[in-house]
């Protein structure tokens, strides 16, 4: 199991990462409004503005305030 950091020492499991993906994209706000409605979201921002939305194998949502580029996968 191989933890990787998404911003201000939150921590998920690298194995369980299906997509990792902007959040300035429509799509991805539809799959952020979706999983906040179904509670399936998990904001990891802090209070920052998101980023990235990563889509995790157990229909969860991450949200991050570090951008795409940063998340070592």
């Amino acid at each position: 199991m191989k933890l990787i950091d998404v911003g201000y020492g939150n921590r998920i499991n690298s194995d369980r990462i299906v997509a990792v993906i902007g959040a300035d994209s429509a799509p991805a706000k539809r799959i952020v409004s979706a999983a906040k409605d179904k509670n399936t979201a998990i904001d990891a921002t802090c209070g920052k503005k998101t980023k990235t939305v990563i889509v995790m194998d157990s229909g969860h949502i991450v949200m991050s305030a570090k951008s795409s580029d940063t998340i070592d996968v």
